[in-house]
C-alpha cells in the first residue's frame, strides 16, 4: 500500500495535490503540525473561559461581529455557522475538486494558526481518507471571507449534516459516515467559523487547472508542429538565435519543443527549396503565441504555490507571542487574478489552434483534399470538427472576461469588496476542458494529414504523436462518429500517453 503524503503546510506541491486529487493517495498529519495544533488549541480554550472577544469565537459574525455570544452559546454558534453558510446552488463540482479542497483545507490547518482541536482536523483527513465525497454544489461563493457557503457543505458532512457521495451514490452525510464507519464531531468554540473561513475552494479549482494547462501547452506544441509538417512549413522559425534576441523563456522553451518535435522531417526537407517565403503566423509565430502562455503559467503557479501553504482563515492565532489577530487573508484577490491570466491564456491556445484546424481542412490553404477526406462531397470528412473547434474558442471568448474586475457588496456592506475568484476559479476550469477539446481535434486532424502524405516519413517526435493516436483512432476512409474520435484523443491527452511518447522520442518538453 502506498504512504501517505505527510503535510505540514509548508511544503506542499501541486504534484502531490494531483495524486491525493485525482489517484486518490491518502493524507496525514506530520508530528511537527500536531504539536502546533494542540498549542493553539489550548490557547483558544483558555481565552475562551477567560471572556476574550475573539471574532466568530465568542461574537457573530460579518456584520453581526458586534453581537456577543454567551460561553453557553459557543457551541450551538458553530453548528449555526455550517448551517446557514450552506446555501449554495448549481450542480456538485467533481469528486478530484472535493478531494483537493479537503486536501488543501488540512494543509491549511497544518500551519497551526486555526485554533481548531487536533481531532477536527484529523477527522476531516479521515473522512478524506475513506472516500467520502461531501456533496458541494458549484455556485454561492464570492471569494471574499474566503469560500464560505462551499466550504460549509463540505464541512456539514463532518457533523453529520448535509449530502454526500460514496461509491458514487448520494446519500445524507450522517449515513455516509456510518458506511464507513466513522463518529460524527460535536464542534467546539470557534471551529465552525474556522472550518469554512478559507480560499479552499478557488485553490481546488485554480490548481487542477493550471496542472490541466501545463499539460496541454505541451501538447498545443505537439499538435502546432504536426501541423506545420503536414501544411508544408518550415522550420527555420525554431532557429534558436530567433528567440535568444527576444529572450522571453516561454517562447524558448515552445521554438525549442517544435524544432526538437520536428527533426529529421522528411515532409520538410521535400519542399526545402520551394518559393515560399514565409509561413503563416499560426505556423511561423507559434512559439511567440504558446510562449506568452507558458510564461503566464509562470507566474499563475507562483500565486498557487504560495497559497497552497498558506494560512487563510480569520482569526489567525500566534502561539510564539500568544496572541489572536483579525485580519483578511481569506480575501481571494491573488487567486482571482491569477486565475483570470490562466483563463485568459489557455483561450490564446485554443484561438491559434483552431486557426490551424482551418489551414488544415481549407484546400485552398493546405494544397491537401477538401476537409482531409479522399471521397470529399459523399463525405464530409473534418468540416464539423472545424465548426466544432470554432463553436469552443468563441465560447472561450466569453468565459474570458475577467470576474476579477466585478464586485458586489456583501453582510450589510461589512464585506464592500470581494474578490469573486471562485467564478474566476470555476471559469478557467471550463475554459481549459473547452481547450483540451480544440487541441484534440488539431491532433486528430493533423494525423489524418500525415497519412495523406503517403510515401514521405514525418519527423521524430511527431511520428511518435501520429503512432499513440493511431493506437485509438483509425485513419478516416469515410464518414463515421467523429465525436468519438475527440474523445479518444482527448483522453491520451489527460493520460499524457502523447507527451510520454514524444518526450521518448525527442527527450524532455519543457
Amino acid at each position: 500500500m502506498t504512504e501517505p503524503i505527510v503535510l505540514n503546510g509548508e511544503n506542499f506541491v501541486l504534484k502531490d495535490l494531483v495524486a491525493i486529487a485525482r489517484k486518490k493517495q491518502t493524507v496525514a498529519i506530520s508530528k511537527d503540525s500536531i504539536s502546533k495544533i494542540i498549542k493553539a488549541r489550548k490557547l483558544v480554550d483558555r481565552w475562551v473561559k477567560q471572556g476574550e472577544r475573539i471574532y466568530g469565537v465568542t461574537t457573530g459574525f460579518g456584520a453581526l461581529s458586534n453581537v456577543t455570544i454567551s460561553l453557553e452559546d459557543t457551541k450551538k454558534l458553530q453548528k449555526k455557522i455550517l448551517l446557514s453558510h450552506a446555501a449554495g446552488m448549481g450542480k456538485p463540482v467533481t469528486d478530484d475538486v472535493v478531494r483537493a479542497m479537503m486536501a488543501m483545507r488540512i494543509n491549511d490547518f497544518c500551519r497551526g494558526n486555526s485554533g481548531l482541536r487536533l481531532e477536527t482536523i484529523e477527522k476531516l483527513a479521515q473522512v478524506l481518507n475513506s472516500g467520502i465525497i461531501p456533496w458541494v454544489p458549484e455556485k454561492g461563493s464570492v471569494g471574499a471571507s474566503g469560500d464560505l457557503v462551499p466550504m460549509a457543505h463540505l464541512s456539514l458532512v463532518l457533523i453529520g449534516e448535509g449530502e454526500a457521495f460514496v461509491d458514487g451514490q448520494k446519500m445524507p452525510g450522517m449515513h455516509a459516515l456510518q458506511t464507513k464507519k466513522i463518529d460524527p464531531l460535536e464542534l467546539e468554540s470557534g471551529e465552525g467559523l474556522a472550518l469554512i473561513n478559507g480560499t479552499q475552494f478557488m485553490i481546488a479549482l485554480g490548481c487542477l487547472a493550471l496542472h490541466d494547462a501545463l499539460n496541454l501547452c505541451k501538447h498545443a506544441d505537439i499538435a502546432a508542429s504536426m501541423s506545420l509538417e503536414t501544411l508544408m512549413g518550415t522550420r527555420a522559425a525554431f532557429d534558436e538565435r530567433i528567440h535568444r534576441v527576444r529572450p522571453h523563456k516561454g517562447q524558448i522553451k515552445a521554438a525549442s519543443n517544435m524544432l526538437r518535435i520536428t527533426e529529421n522531417s522528411g515532409i520538410i526537407s521535400s519542399h526545402k527549396d520551394c518559393s515560399r517565403v514565409q509561413d503563416a503566423y499560426t505556423l511561423r509565430c507559434s512559439p511567440q503565441v504558446h510562449g506568452a502562455s507558458w510564461d503566464a503559467f509562470a507566474y499563475v503557479d507562483n500565486v498557487i504555490q504560495v497559497e497552497m501553504n498558506s494560512s487563510t482563515e480569520n482569526p489567525l492565532i500566534f502561539t510564539d507571542s500568544e496572541e489572536f489577530l483579525s485580519g483578511g487573508n481569506f480575501h481571494g484577490q491573488p487567486l482571482a487574478l491569477a486565475c483570470d491570466f490562466l483563463g485568459i491564456a489557455i483561450s490564446e491556445l485554443a484561438n491559434i489552434s483552431e486557426r490551424r484546424i482551418e489551414r488544415l481542412v481549407n484546400p485552398q490553404l493546405s494544397g491537401l483534399p477538401a476537409f482531409l477526406i479522399e471521397d470529399g462531397g459523399l463525405n464530409s470528412g473534418f468540416m464539423i470538427a472545424q465548426y466544432a473547434a470554432a463553436s469552443l474558442v468563441s465560447e472561450n471568448k466569453i468565459l474570458a472576461h475577467p470576474a476579477s474586475v466585478d464586485s458586489i457588496p456583501t453582510s450589510a456592506n461589512k464585506e464592500d469588496h470581494v474578490s469573486m475568484g471562485a467564478v474566476a476559479a470555476r471559469k478557467c476550469m471550463d475554459i481549459v476542458s473547452n481547450a483540451e477539446e480544440v487541441i484534440a481535434i488539431e491532433l486528430l486532424c493533423a494525423a489524418q494529414a500525415i497519412d495523406l502524405f503517403t510515401n514521405i516519413k514525418a519527423g521524430d517526435g511527431t511520428m511518435a504523436a501520429y503512432e499513440v493516436i493511431r493506437s485509438r483512432v483509425d485513419y478516416m476512409k469515410e464518414d463515421r462518429l467523429l465525436a468519438t474520435d475527440i474523445a479518444k484523443v482527448k483522453a491520451l491527452l489527460h493520460k499524457h500517453r502523447i507527451v510520454k511518447a514524444v518526450e521518448d522520442a525527442v527527450g524532455e518538453l519543457y
